[in-house]
Order: C-alpha cells, then structure tokens, then sequence
C-alpha cells in the first residue's frame, strides 16, 4: 500500500506542476496581424527568440552561479524627496529597475516592486537581496506608473495593489498587459502599441520596441507585449529602456525621437551570455545602446537586487566600467547611483 502512495506522490507533483502552470497564466492578446504580432504572439524586432524550455534545462543543469550576500545595511531613504524643479529631472534609484522620475510637475514609477521576493509567491521565487532605497511610505503622490512588461520583477501584484489603495495612479503598458491590471483593480490604464504616444499634463509618454518576451506561467509566453518607454517634455527627453537583449532597434529610437538626455540602461542578468543573450543585454553592450542614441548621460538598473542569472553585483560593476574604459568613456556618462539618493539633471 506504502508504493501506491508514493506512485500516487510522484504523479501529483507533475500535475500539480501543470495546474499552477496554467492557473498563472495570462489571458492573451487578441489584435490585428503586424509586424510584430502574427495573430498570436509578440515578435523582437531583432527577431532573436527567448530559450526554450529545453535550453532553460541545460542552462539550470550547467549553471556556475556566481555568489550573493545580503546587504540589509543598505541606506533607505525615509523622508519624502524635495520638490524638484519642475524644468529638470529629478530621480531616485530605488533599486532594480524601479526608479522615481519627476519632472513637469508629474511623479512617475517605473516598474515599481517592493516585494520580498519577484514572484508569484512569496514563499519561494528569487528573494531581494537588499532593501528597497526609498521607503513606500515616503513616495510623493505617484501620477503615473510605467510596467515594461508582466515577468514578476517588473509587474509585481503586492506593490501595484498598495499603489491602488495609497494613489490610484494611471498605468501605461504595452499591449496585453491591460487585462491583470485591471484584474488587479486598477482603474485608469493606457495600453498601446509600440511607437504609440500618450500624452499626461505636460509631458508624452512614447513606447518603445524592446527585446525580451513574455510571459507570468506555462501558456501564455510572447501572448502579450514588452516595451521600454521615453518621456518627452520641451526641456528633458528620458529613455528607459525596459528589459532588453540588443539589436539594431536602438538606432531607430535616435533616428525616429532623437537623442535623449538621461537613459536608464540595464547591465545585470546577463550570464552566461549563451543563454541570456536575446533578452538581456551584457554591460559592453548596454554602452553600446549608450552610444547607438547617443544618451547624454545613462544611469545602470537592473542588478544587484535579485539573483535572476548567474551574475553578481559586483561583476556586472566591473564590467561595466572595465568596458566604458575601453570606449574612452567616463564613469559619469554611465553612472552607477546609489539606491536612495536624490539625483537632478
């Protein structure tokens, strides 16, 4: 009886795989055929596809990890920012890809997410490994929230159900994305295609071609859309560029929006290159999108906050600035900021 048990055991788990798999899933977009969407998935404009699930095998069985450590020491910022002059920029790096940015009197979030850990649980999934730099509760009143896409790091469910309850912001996304957040009870959402413009008080809100790929369980990969975004006023133009892998896509964004002031670039979550290549750029080439729009000044994201590859913190720093080195470029021009601080341009 004991074996009927454990085959019992043994099948479930499987199964139970599957259904959590399913339940996670996202409902998928339904639209016209583009250029990128073929009736029903999202396309790159570099055209390179995310891995496989038989590459995620190898990849998991050939992993070399480089090590973490805990930084709860971390300096978190506990009082309201200044209020900044309305003509320039003013930013907080909160950590990973979730920055404050005001400008023309309106507070923006990027990708905001306070959690524990970037998942569908809390209980397990890649856990913060320091603290966010500005405490929630110290967040001016929130008008506008920027999500790149739905992986768990950049729409995360805890932190956009408290921004609801505290500020009831309006949502730009891509296409797709629209459906969990109103799930969610958000109420005010623009969600647009690539090269769409919105417009908020003073400033436009452009969505812009990445390459990534979607998805929040096992059936619903590419069935909505990624995108970085760029922030136009008369005096600052700011390109955040979401989750990327590279191509020849960032040329376009110069050629069709010009040259922006201040760009928020990622540099982690890049090894080994093999398998992270398509959707998420090395620093050497985040210097390239650097220099491709031909940023005035570019500020790092995306690292030192969950381990979401086999890159450290302090690897992606070195490269980074090994690499800028070499491009005769000063660590100014692509500055990594600490969590917490206030930042104008």
């Amino acid at each position: 009886m004991i074996y009927i048990y454990i085959i019992c055991f043994l099948i479930s788990i499987p199964l139970l795989t599957i259904l959590v798999g399913y339940i996670l899933s996202t409902r998928p977009y339904k639209g016209p055929i583009t250029q990128h969407f073929n009736g029903k998935r999202f396309q790159n404009p570099s055209r390179r596809k995310a891995n496989s699930f038989k590459e995620v095998g190898q990849y998991i069985q050939k992993r070399e990890p480089d090590k973490w450590a805990f930084q709860n020491d971390a300096f978190i910022r506990k009082e309201l920012p200044p209020v900044p002059n309305e003509e320039q920029v003013q930013f907080i790096f909160i950590n990973h890809s979730t920055f404050l940015i005001q400008h023309k009197g309106l507070n923006i979030l990027t990708d905001p997410i306070w959690s524990k850990r970037c998942s569908p649980f809390q209980f397990i999934g890649p856990q913060r490994m320091r603290p966010p730099g500005l405490d929630f509760d110290a967040l001016p009143k929130i008008d506008v929230v920027l999500i790149s896409h739905n992986h768990y790091d950049h729409m995360d469910k805890n932190t956009i159900k408290r921004l609801n309850k505290v500020h009831q912001p309006t949502y730009i996304c891509p296409l797709g994305n629209d459906k969990i957040l109103k799930s969610w009870g958000c109420k005010n959402i623009v969600c647009k295609d690539w090269w769409s413009v919105t417009e908020i008080a003073d400033l436009q809100f452009h969505i812009i071609p990445a390459n990534h790929f979607s998805s929040r369980g096992f059936y619903d990969r590419n069935t909505s859309q990624w995108c970085g975004f760029y922030i136009q006023s008369n005096q600052r133009r700011i390109y955040y560029v979401g989750d990327t892998g590279y191509g020849d896509n960032f040329e376009e964004v110069k050629s069709r929006i010009g040259s922006p002031d201040l760009s928020f670039i990622p540099i982690g979550a890049f090894k080994p290159e093999w398998f992270m290549g398509p959707i998420h750029v090395t620093p050497e080439e985040a210097i390239q999108i650097h220099l491709d729009v031909e940023s005035t000044k570019s500020i790092a994201m995306h690292f030192g906050t969950f381990p979401l590859a086999d890159d450290n913190p302090k690897r992606a720093k070195e490269r980074l600035l090994k690499g800028l080195k070499k491009a005769q470029l000063n660590e100014s021009d692509f500055e990594i900021v600490e969590e917490g601080k206030v930042h104008v341009y």
